[in-house]
């Protein structure tokens, strides 16, 4: 059933007028031109499609757009400030945590909720996190490591 839902997206109120079953995901990219997110396997096993939800990582490709009618969705794109990157960002670029880069919003967007919810974060923690998300050309080790070092700002309060 087609209706009107509005919802915060990277901190602007946005309006769609869709289908509420409709898959979050495509509204982001479809709707909102918000391409960063990316489709990887539609069945919220891989991860590429990490937004945050309230905070909250959450699988875009299986959410309906219906779900989060009055909640804040933020998305890779509304990481960055300015000219300025989020510190984990940061952090994936100085470790290379990327090869196609395809999935890699997904994971940054995981590791922010994380490394702010678990400040205190060991490495199989991270491994554990991070272990929901699936890629197909990195190698996981410097995913890892750009995530423990997001852990250790995180312990001295950067953003």
């Amino acid at each position: 059933m087609t209706k009107e839902i509005a919802f915060k997206v990277n901190g602007e109120q946005r309006t769609t007028k869709t289908d509420e079953d409709r898959p979050l995901l495509d509204v982001l990219r479809e709707d909102f031109h918000l391409t960063g997110t990316k489709y990887g396997c539609g069945e919220g096993e891989c991860g590429a499609c990490t937004v945050l939800v309230n905070g909250s990582p959450t699988r875009s490709c299986i959410t309906s757009v219906g779900e989060v009618a009055g909640e804040d969705v933020l998305t890779i794109e509304g990481l960055v400030s300015g000219d300025k990157l989020h510190s984990v960002q940061e952090s994936f670029l100085r470790h290379e945590a990327m090869q196609c880069g395809y999935c890699v919003p997904g994971h940054i967007m995981t590791a922010i909720a994380f490394t702010r919810d678990n400040p205190r974060a060991t490495r199989s923690d991270i491994v554990d996190a991070m272990s929901e998300h699936i890629c197909r050309c990195c190698n996981y080790s410097s995913i890892l490591s750009a995530v423990e070092e997001a852990v250790r700002g995180e312990q001295g309060g950067r953003e």
